[in-house]
């Protein structure tokens, strides 16, 4: 199982617009998760652009213990020659987790198939580096707690030592709960025993995604 994967920036549009033949292709990404979250995005792009002669689309997205989900639209343009090459760009990103819609304005100018696919993939493409990606990696989750006096001073070292901190809950102890990745669990123990003279105990806490840059 592939413990980490790339996607954009949650709550962001990344956009890119070029000029072919007099026609206007406006490339828009955002992250979805979801076909809902997805159509529901494509919907706000025809919204926004109503009088566009397409909205042409395409989207990945993340399944657990399946293929991520891949679809794609060419909106009334000929078979092929849109929703396919949006696909494959953002496909190629090696992202997961978001939707690319192309809008047309039509020129009046045709481009035939193969200007189609070209203009469709270099808009996708140039939103595409447009795009302020983030990483979800899947940890494994512990929990350790210290006294109150003690724990602004450890939680200080663990951070230092790049260890991430997903929650904190107070109660008679300051509780953490630690993300590592699979696998580094032994060098975790041996950490925490050095910071704290072998004294704290760590608690499994099962698993979850955790974004970074």
């Amino acid at each position: 199982m592939k413990h980490c994967y790339q996607l954009p920036a949650d709550g962001e549009s990344f956009r890119a617009e070029i000029e072919i033949k007099r026609s206007r292709f406006i490339g828009i990404i955002e992250r979805v998760a979801n076909d809902e979250q997805a159509r529901g995005f494509i919907d706000r792009v025809r919204a926004e652009f109503p009088d566009a002669r397409h909205h042409c689309s395409a989207y990945i997205y993340r399944v657990e213990q399946a293929n991520p989900v891949e679809r794609s639209s060419d909106d009334g343009e000929p078979g092929g020659t849109a929703g396919k090459p949006i696909l494959d760009v953002l496909a190629g990103s090696g992202m997961q987790d978001l939707a690319c819609v192309v809008v047309r304005y039509f020129g009046g100018i045709k481009l035939g198939a193969g200007g189609l696919v070209h203009a469709y993939s270099q808009a996708a493409g140039d939103a595409l580096a447009q795009v302020d990606r983030r990483w979800r990696c899947l940890r494994n989750l512990y929990e350790v707690s210290f006294s109150h006096a003690d724990a602004q001073k450890y939680e200080a070292e663990l951070r230092a030592k790049n260890i991430a901190i997903t929650d904190t809950q107070y109660g008679a102890e300051v509780t953490y709960t630690l993300a590592i990745a699979p696998g580094d669990f032994e060098q975790l123990e041996s950490q925490l025993a050095a910071l704290t003279a072998g004294t704290a105990q760590l608690v499994e806490a099962g698993t979850a995604w955790v974004e970074k840059r």
